[in-house]
């Protein structure tokens, strides 16, 4: 029988996860990555913090997140819990002071609220079909606030959730928002893990074992389908166009980079507009390298979102041991256009100025690096969210089959979306799929 081929296109954790379990099937596996790096999204920087790491990229798995847990005790990797007393609220209150508060309040107060809109999602069988989602899908959160005449606790609240979404009240669809809620559980409660070590370690392992090595610089310029398979037009580091032909071709790109693909025959209207429609999230992420780690003594949360132009805050580097410290900052939406404005003014110093509610006493700044992902041009974005003027029956076109073309990516997961579980997870769906209709591709070649 014919060795089965499949180029994946995108070294992520999406495509590692398909090529890992499709050369253990067997398959013969190329994998083209457009950075110089693979990984994608999942960034672990080294360089400039000494012995020390943070994450640029993904970074967080949730106790429930199996996918990602698997994979990484498979490589033999061991996970370390961090932040073990939540994220915490730091901001202004009815009295107008700004202080550390619990986030379960406004948690609490939102699930009563949008109950009604929770339990017409559960009648409709929690999907993004029919008309049902559209009406929930056709407000945005922002709208809601206002329809509902929101308490500041909820409307606080979800303006917080910008560093959860990476969007602001007024770009997010109420639909992403209902489904958070009706999973019932406060997403600042669960148990969070790290990969000890930095999660590239999991990226460095995947791509260890394969058989052909991940070639980095190489862009997929177009597919184009024939009778005996795909042919793919690839630009290597040097500019010069090649062609490879393989029995099908698994696109792991976010949405609109795979939309700029060229394919032939095209996609299908409906389905190339989903991917065009498809968003993603502004987001700064800036690390910050401490000579110590005051903030632990201080007996404050470690981790906290904020209504400051820095956005979200976190201890970075507590499953680290170092005498030195590392907090991390993520700025979602509006947040990443004001803290890249705060950086090009005064520099990774003038953030220090609204971190003093941290707890950082002594501790002096000695090394910093910000990563902006609406600037990376193979990403747009830190991950995908959905608008009021996405149709929710297009989220399935998203992971939806084009003949000898497959998806996957964290935008084509239905559960954890955003997540890199939700990445590692439409990897292997994809492997499963490519493997069901395998026979059919096989067959050209007898």
């Amino acid at each position: 029988m014919h060795e089965l081929s499949v180029v994946i296109v995108g070294a992520g954790l999406a495509g590692l996860a398909d090529a890992r379990t499709l050369e253990r099937r067997g398959c013969h596996v190329t994998v083209f990555e457009a950075r110089e790096r693979p990984g994608g999204r999942v960034w672990t920087l080294r360089n400039g913090f000494g012995r020390m790491h943070g994450e640029a990229g993904g970074e967080f798995i949730d106790q429930g997140q199996e996918e990602i847990r698997t994979l990484a005790k498979d490589l033999g990797l061991r996970e370390s819990r961090v932040l073990r007393s939540g994220f915490s609220h730091y901001r202004s209150g009815n009295d107008g002071r700004r202080r550390m508060r619990s986030s379960s309040a406004g948690w609490r107060q939102t699930g009563c609220a949008i109950k009604p809109w929770i339990h017409a999602y559960r009648l409709n069988g929690e999907q993004w079909d029919g008309p049902i989602a559209s009406q929930i899908g056709g407000n945005s959160v922002s709208d809601w606030l206002d329809q509902i005449d929101a308490s500041p606790d909820i409307r606080i609240t979800a303006g917080l959730m910008r560093g959860f979404f990476v969007a602001d009240p007024e770009e997010l669809s109420l639909l992403p928002y209902v489904e958070q809620f009706a999973d019932g559980r406060d997403p600042a409660e669960r148990a969070i893990y790290r990969i000890a070590g930095g999660n590239d370690r999991l990226i460095h392992s995947a791509v260890n074992e394969l058989r052909i090595p991940v070639r980095i610089r190489h862009i997929v310029r177009r597919v184009a389908q024939t009778t005996k398979g795909v042919r793919l037009t690839v630009e290597n580091s040097s500019g010069k166009a090649d062609e490879v032909e393989a029995n099908c071709v698994l696109v792991t790109a976010p949405a609109p980079i795979a939309a700029a693909i060229e394919f032939a025959p095209a996609l299908p209207d409906s389905q190339r507009a989903a991917f065009l429609a498809l968003r993603y999230g502004r987001a700064t992420k800036t690390l910050l390298q401490f000579n110590r780690h005051s903030w632990r003594a201080s007996r404050r949360p470690r981790a906290c979102a904020t209504d400051l132009d820095i956005g979200a805050v976190w201890d970075g580097s507590e499953d680290q041991k170092d005498h030195r410290g590392m907090l991390i900052l993520l700025a979602g939406g509006k947040a990443s256009d004001a803290t890249r404005a705060i950086l090009k003014a005064g520099g990774p110093r003038q953030l220090l100025e609204s971190l003093k509610f941290f707890g950082l006493g002594r501790a002096k700044l000695i090394a910093a690096q910000s990563i902006c992902w609406e600037d990376d041009p193979w990403a747009g974005g830190a991950y995908a969210y959905f608008d009021s003027s996405f149709s929710p029956a297009g989220r399935r076109l998203l992971r939806l089959p084009w003949k000898r073309v497959f998806f996957a990516g964290e935008h084509t997961s239905s559960k954890w979306q955003g997540y890199m579980n939700g990445a590692i997870e439409s990897g292997l769906r994809a492997a499963e799929e490519i493997l069901g209709t395998s026979g059919l591709f096989v067959s050209d070649f007898k």
